[in-house]
Parts: C-alpha cells; structure tokens; sequence
C-alpha cells in the first residue's frame, strides 16, 4: 500500500509517496527479507523439519523471522546490539525467540553480533545462520515483491526513489528493478551519520569513511554489503541525514500526516524531501514507511532520552506537546 503525503507534498512541490510496510505481519519491511531467506535455506537443503533459525539484527528482521518460524515450526535465535530497543527485545520474546543482546561492537570484532549467530549456528545439529546482510535472497525479495508492487502502485509514473539501508536488501532490489524498467528513475541512497556508504557512492567507491554517530536502528552500515556491491553503480546518489533532521521528521510526521513511525523511517521521509529539492517540483518520488514508532517509543517520546541525545531543541515547541514520557 502507497500513502500519499499531502502535507509534504503540497510543501516540496513534488508527490511524496511512502510504502506503508509496518502493514506487513511482523509489523516491518524485514518481513519480507525474513521470510525469502528462510526459503532459500529450505530450497537448498540446509534446513528441514524442526530446525533452527539464527540470525544477527538489529530486530525487524527477527521479529520478522521469528513470525517465519513459528507459522514453519523452526526454532528462532537471534543475536543482537544491547543498544537496541527494549520493546524489540520483549516482542522477540513474547514471539519465542531465543534472544541474546551483545554489545555493539564493529563488524571487524569477532564479538559482532552478526558473527556470534554464525558461531551459534555451526555449534548446532539442522541449523542455518540465514546471513541476511550477505544473503542475497534479501536483495531477490525486493526484487520480486516490492519493486513490482511500487510499479504497479504508480502505474510506472515513478521519478524517485529513496531509502536507507542496512542489510541494503530494500534498497538494491527495488533499485534494481526500478532501473531495469526506466533507467530514468533516479535513486538516492540516504544514510544517517556513522554509516561510510554515503561517501562511498559519493566518491564512486573511493572511499568508506566513517564520522559521527546515530541514534537511528537497523540502518546505516561500515562496510558494503553483498546486497549492494552488484547494484552500487545503480545509485545515482547519496544524501546523509543528520539525526535532528530524523528526530523532528518524527513528530512532523506524527503531527502533520498522522503517522506513528520510528526514526529510520522518519529519515526516509526526510531524504525524499531532500530529493525533491534535487530533482525538481512536479515528480512523484516513494520511500519506505518501514515500521512504526511503538518499537521505540520509550525512547523517541522520552524527554529524559531526547536530552541525553541532545536532540530536544530539534523538536519545535510546538510538537513537544508529544513528549509524553518524563
């Protein structure tokens, strides 16, 4: 399902269209790759009845996989950062996952959260480490499902498209879809601070430089993944998103459009504002609406954690109405 957002819209000059995801049942965009790679290890024999499912996230693609499981009668374990949301953390839970937070540590450390689900994985009999950051039947899911359904949502009229990435799945499976019908159609990678594939596609793979740090969840990357690495060319370019920009983008959004949603869809929301700029008035540009703010709300409408951000000041006063949590 598309949503049209009238108020940006009316104010870019540009149809601003986002994908309304969090309608998926898991509640995110990662249902779709949580469940295209659990087909996979099936397809190639790697997982049969009564098996388990381990897999690093950050959380969608785990309550996504943990929905998978329980509906195929897998066993679910994820692995993921301590810095993630207690509210993913309860769902995992509630859903029958085996979950165990580690610290955040870079990809290079072998205490990565990504490479302990691995270790996790071999160490057990009928088991498979769905990989999703690597696995490319991520990427094939969007390929197949999303992209189509954009096309066919705006009847080929599409100019834009934007979105951030983590496993970049999303990103590289509607991009290259999007491409193989009109190469026209102008692609932007949007990415938070602290990620390096902002400067990557900006330098045309010349560089992987890494500055600052972000409070958004699940996106943003320090390396590019086997996802992307086929359709980095693809981009046409690249907008980083400072968090203030996301954090207002939050309430806006809330305020304005009456939508619910997390920070990293709230940086969505800002880059195709953004690429509305770039490009011109009168384009119809779709995002992701990955999944909503209940995820996060502990934090996002939590003035104590706002200030400890130092993100308060980027909420107009007179959003803070929304600011529910002391």
């Amino acid at each position: 399902m598309l949503i049209r957002l009238p108020t940006l819209s009316k104010q870019t000059g540009c149809d601003i269209f986002a994908k309304a995801e969090f309608m998926n049942p898991g509640g995110s965009v990662k249902d779709r790759a949580a469940l295209y790679v659990v087909k996979d290890a099936e397809e190639r024999g790697l997982l049969k009845s009564g098996g388990t499912v381990v897999e690093g996230t950050a959380g969608n693609t785990g309550i996504g996989l943990a929905h998978v499981c329980r509906s195929k009668g897998y066993k679910c374990v994820i692995y993921m950062p301590n810095t993630q949301s207690q509210e993913k953390i309860d769902l995992l839970r509630m859903l029958g996952a085996e979950v165990y937070p580690v610290p955040a540590v870079p990809f290079e450390d072998p205490a990565n959260y990504n490479h302990q689900a691995k270790r996790h994985a071999e160490n057990l009999p009928n088991a498979v480490w769905t990989n999703q950051f690597d696995n490319t039947s991520n990427r094939r899911a969007h390929y197949e499902t999303t992209g189509p359904e954009i096309w066919d949502q705006t009847d080929g009229t599409i100019d834009g498209f934007t979105c951030a990435t983590g496993t970049a799945g999303t990103l590289a499976g509607v991009t290259r879809f999007l491409k193989e019908k009109n190469p026209n159609i102008k692609c932007f990678l949007a990415d938070p601070p602290g990620s390096v594939l902002y400067h990557y596609v900006k330098s045309g793979g010349a560089l992987l430089e890494r500055s600052g740090t972000s409070i958004t969840e699940g996106i943003g990357q320090g390396r590019v993944t086997d996802n992307l690495k086929e359709d980095i060319s693809l981009m046409d370019d690249a907008m980083q998103i400072p968090d203030e920009k996301s954090i207002e983008m939050v309430y806006r959004l809330l305020d304005e459009e009456g939508l619910y949603v997390g920070a990293s869809t709230a940086l969505n929301i800002a880059a195709a504002a953004e690429m509305a700029k770039i490009i011109g008035p009168g384009k119809k540009i779709v995002t992701i609406l990955c999944d909503g703010a209940y995820r996060y709300q502990s934090r996002l409408f939590s003035r104590t954690w706002l200030e400890s951000k130092n993100l308060l000041n980027a909420i107009p006063d007179h959003l803070q109405k929304y600011i529910v949590l002391s």
